[in-house]
C-alpha cells in the first residue's frame, strides 16, 4: 500500500483526551493524534524509538525525567527503553513515528 488515506481509518480513543488514527508500515507505527487540554499520559517505556512532532497546541513532555514543553514545529525524540509521560497542555494534534512496528495498542 502506498497511499494510504487517513482520514479514512476509524478513530481510536487511547486514553480520555487522546484520540487517533494509526497505520504501520513494515517497519513503523504511525499515530495522527488529537488531544485535549489536561489529557495525560501515563510514565512509561517501550523498546521502540518513538518521534513526534507537534502539529497544533502545547505539550508538556517528561523523557527520563526531564520535562519539555513542545508546540508547533518542535519534534521530540524518545530513545527506546526511555520513561516518558505526555500532559496537554492545550488542545492540540501530533504526529508520532515510533520504530521499530508497535503493535498491541
Amino acid at each position: 500500500m502506498a497511499v494510504i488515506d487517513v482520514q479514512s481509518i476509524p478513530v481510536l480513543e487511547k486514553r480520555p483526551g487522546w484520540r487517533g488514527r494509526l497505520f504501520h508500515s513494515a517497519n513503523m507505527t504511525f499515530g495522527h493524534w488529537e488531544f485535549d487540554a489536561g489529557a495525560t499520559i501515563h510514565e512509561h517505556f517501550h523498546p521502540q524509538e518513538e518521534v513526534g512532532e507537534i502539529v497544533a497546541g502545547e505539550i508538556e513532555l517528561t523523557i527520563d525525567g526531564t520535562s519539555h514543553i513542545a508546540r508547533p514545529s518542535m519534534a521530540a525524540i524518545v530513545p527506546a527503553d526511555t520513561t516518558h509521560s505526555a500532559k496537554a497542555l492545550s488542545d492540540g494534534k501530533a504526529i508520532v513515528i515510533d520504530y521499530p512496528l508497535r503493535l498491541g495498542f
